[in-house]
């Protein structure tokens, strides 16, 4: 088994309730692919087919704002993190974000088609459909809920919870993106933080 398939099979098994024999089936279903840093998983205006799961590296999602060109990140994702623009992979519709790699990037993922067509074969993957659409219901809320309610430092804090080193990875600018605030200002409350 590639070190791939081991970080999916470890990572399904604590995600939803698969049997061996589910993971077994599914195997040959997802595939490797390595994504070189600045490379897209997917393009704006592109419809999602693939789920990605996050074995090595980080991604962000962003749109391009048509007034400025300013470009707005709007999530993260990294190591042990499911990739995908769900709302896009579960419609059909085109995607309105772009999902790119930050660091040189290695995922293992699945087809829209070939996922469906688990969830008819098999209860468990159909449970997994619905845990994954609570997930990025959750993720969806939680950032709405983010932007209205937390202040910048607040929203600083929980993007570290989740990414621990994401500080010594990518860029501030990036950071400052997503959190809506300007570089210096980011300076500003790491320094508070720290002290």
């Amino acid at each position: 088994m590639s070190q791939h398939h081991e970080t999916l099979t470890s990572h399904l098994r604590n995600f939803a309730a698969l049997t061996e024999k589910d993971i077994a089936d599914a195997n040959a279903l997802w595939k490797p692919r390595k994504i070189n840093k600045g490379d897209f998983f997917n393009m704006q205006y592109v419809v999602c087919n693939d789920l990605g799961l996050v074995v090595k590296g980080i991604f962000r999602i962003y749109y391009v704002d048509p007034a400025t060109s300013e470009e707005k990140n709007l999530y993260f994702f990294s190591e042990n993190q499911f990739v995908v623009s769900f709302r896009s992979f579960i419609t059909r519709n085109i995607c309105h974000y772009f999902i790119q790699a930050l660091e040189d990037s290695e995922i293992i993922y699945i087809s829209h088609k070939d996922l469906t067509s688990l969830y008819t074969t098999h209860p468990n993957w159909a449970v997994f459909g619905r845990l994954l659409a609570e997930l990025f219901f959750t993720y969806s809320q939680s950032r709405t809920e983010e932007l209205l309610f937390m202040s910048h430092e607040k929203r600083y804090v929980r993007l570290i919870n989740e990414h621990p080193n994401i500080i010594e990875r990518i860029p501030a600018y990036h950071i400052s993106s997503y959190l809506g605030i300007t570089n210096p200002s980011l300076s500003r409350i790491r320094k508070r933080i720290n002290h």
